[in-house]
């Protein structure tokens, strides 16, 4: 396993936006396809981390998705059945996310985090972690690419230099705040793509 930070990656409302241009059902029986820009296979592909599939496509993202952007097979987080409710506070990811993450430092993109999602990752999760919310209506932008590769750049190199120089780069958790995201409504749970 490498020390590389990882980048979970959310699918509907991320890269399949949905104010985007919906195409017909075609063979693949979802309309929202029409609105994928293959474009960001290249842009993920060349950022300094380990991509993952957080969506609950599962393996279907590999199936369908990582072909059509020009992605190997990447892992995929498997969700379990057995959710813990919090009384919805807290998004029914984030607590696996930390969990598969196992004290690497993380970037998350996902069109419904919120602050709940920072601050119970700021508190139980002992490396550094950016949870960048994405608008659904536009899916991941110039400005999330920017954000989430000086993240990326700045903490890549941290981590490294830090682990070489014998520190625990994880010592003090930080959560960069999510730059023009506003608060999200708590979506339908595990709502299939459409």
């Amino acid at each position: 396993m490498t020390d590389r930070p990882l980048l979970f990656l959310d699918v509907d409302g991320t890269l399949l936006p949905f104010g985007g241009a919906a195409g017909p059902m075609g063979d693949d029986g979802n309309p929202l396809l029409a609105g994928l820009d293959v474009g960001h296979g290249r842009r993920l592909a060349a950022l300094p981390c380990d991509l993952v599939w957080a969506t609950t496509w599962l393996a279907e993202a590999n199936e369908v998705l990582a072909p059509r952007l020009g992605l190997p097979q990447l892992p995929v987080v498997d969700w379990p059945d057995d959710d813990e409710d919090d009384g919805g506070r807290l998004h029914w990811k984030t607590r696996r996310l930390v969990e598969w993450a196992a004290g690497r430092p993380f970037a998350w993109v996902d069109d419904e985090i919120t602050q709940a999602d920072r601050a119970w990752v700021a508190a139980n999760h002992r490396a550094h972690a950016l949870l960048h919310r994405v608008d659904p209506r536009r899916g991941l932008t110039d400005a999330d690419y920017r954000t989430v590769g000086q993240w990326l750049t700045r903490e890549a190199p941290a981590h490294v230099s830090g682990a070489a120089a014998g520190l625990d780069a994880g010592a003090v958790p930080v959560v960069l705040p999510d730059l023009g995201g506003r608060p999200a409504g708590r979506a339908a749970r595990r709502s299939r793509r459409p």
